[in-house]
């Protein structure tokens, strides 16, 4: 097998999943970054299908989970700890049902103001700071940082922090022991908020849990920290990069971008929103899984050990789901992509990240009707070598 494509692919237009990813048949082997031989799922149905199936493990630490990459590894092997994220059933389940609640659409609802205020209050300072800017510093960042502070309970006058340590974490390309370093100084300060937490109580998610789950022995203070961590990277990181890769490629597409800042229609708002998260998905890496037993997927045997990267940015181009599948239409439906994962890992943030990036796109789009690149495109970088895909910066002008 020396001659498998290495997984992941170099893109050719940064807006679309690489060419010979959307070239390879439904399930095939590639080479990563450690020479291990992963079984890469394209497929639409068979993505759903291995997420859906619990026969395939999210568990990191079984022989044959195909790591993202030497942080990834490096991280779990030494960091003495894990993430609900990357655990099975019914382990995995006893930690989510304590977290659903909060993400329920009704509870995420509530938060509308919230946001609307603080779309409202960035771009008013967008419009009076320097112009050109960069989108992702001025708006982008900002907006789902200020959101998952004020669900959590975490100072935002602590923004640069989380933000410069999650970043680390995060950055495949760049030193383990560094990105461990960072980890551990995150989850310090997370654990002294909890502390705080316990003596002073707010109305925030976090001292929710202390209350529900902390002071009745149901979590640890260790489990509390690890638990908010993941939601507060999870909750700025991934919202910033689907806002700067949504603008991108609305600023590329003029028709859409003129269709969503005249309607105001939230079937066409809505719409057009999943049809960004779609096309853009941003993790693109695809989902890691390790099979626990023999399993067959797409007329494939998968065996036990065997690993398996189920890619969603491709699945949903899958043409035998989405017709003209690269076409923006923010009239399809259904739309059962899979951005936000799918079975029982699926993203627990979503509605938030939905709302978010309903209430963004249209007034940021009304407030500078002349918004442009500042750059030519092809100058702009993305992050490519991290596991969650989108610009590096975007500057903009109007």
């Amino acid at each position: 097998m020396t001659d498998l494509p290495a997984f992941p692919m170099p893109r050719g237009c940064p807006l679309d999943p690489p060419e010979e990813l959307a070239a390879r048949r439904p399930i095939g082997r590639v080479r990563i970054w450690d020479g291990s031989t992963p079984w890469l799922i394209t497929r639409h149905d068979d993505v759903r299908a291995v997420l859906a199936d619990s026969r395939f493990s999210s568990d990191p630490t079984k022989a044959g989970f195909p790591s993202q990459s030497p942080v990834s590894k490096y991280r779990r092997e030494n960091s003495g700890g894990r993430s609900f994220l990357t655990m099975d059933d019914p382990e995995h389940a006893r930690y989510r049902r304590m977290l659903v609640g909060e993400f329920t659409v009704r509870r995420i609802e509530a938060l509308r103001p919230l946001i609307v205020e603080s779309v409202s209050d960035l771009l008013g300072e967008m419009a009076a700071g320097p112009n050109p800017v960069d989108f992702v510093r001025a708006f982008a960042l900002p907006l789902p940082s200020l959101v998952i502070c004020h669900l959590l309970g975490v100072p935002y006058a602590d923004h640069e922090l989380f933000q410069r340590l999650s970043s680390s974490m995060l950055d495949a390309t760049g030193d383990p022991a560094d990105a461990l370093s960072a980890g551990k100084e995150l989850g310090l300060y997370v654990h002294d908020l909890v502390k705080a937490k316990q003596a002073e109580p707010g109305d925030d998610l976090l001292s929710r849990l202390i209350d529900a789950r902390l002071r009745t022995g149901e979590l640890t203070s260790r489990e509390v920290t690890s638990m908010a961590v993941l939601l507060l990277i999870a909750g700025h990181d991934t919202t910033m990069n689907q806002l700067g890769l949504g603008l991108a490629a609305l600023l590329r597409n003029p028709d859409q971008a003129k269709q969503l800042r005249e309607t105001t229609d939230p079937g066409v708002i809505n719409g057009a929103v999943e049809e960004l998260l779609r096309l853009l998905t941003i993790t693109h890496f695809g989902r890691r899984r390790v099979a626990t037993e023999d399993v067959e997927i797409g007329g494939t045997l998968i065996k036990a050990g065997d690993g398996v990267i189920a890619a969603a940015d491709i699945a949903n181009r899958d043409p035998d789901v989405f017709a003209d599948p690269d076409r923006f239409d923010p009239a399809r439906k259904p739309n059962r992509h899979v951005a936000f994962g799918f079975g029982v890992h699926q993203c627990l943030g979503q509605p938030l990240a939905r709302l978010e990036l309903q209430l963004a796109f249209p007034a940021l789009l009304r407030r500078f009707p002349d918004l442009r690149l500042a750059v030519d495109f092809d100058e702009i970088e993305f992050r490519a070598k991290l596991p969650i895909y989108g610009p590096t910066a975007l500057p903009v002008t109007w």
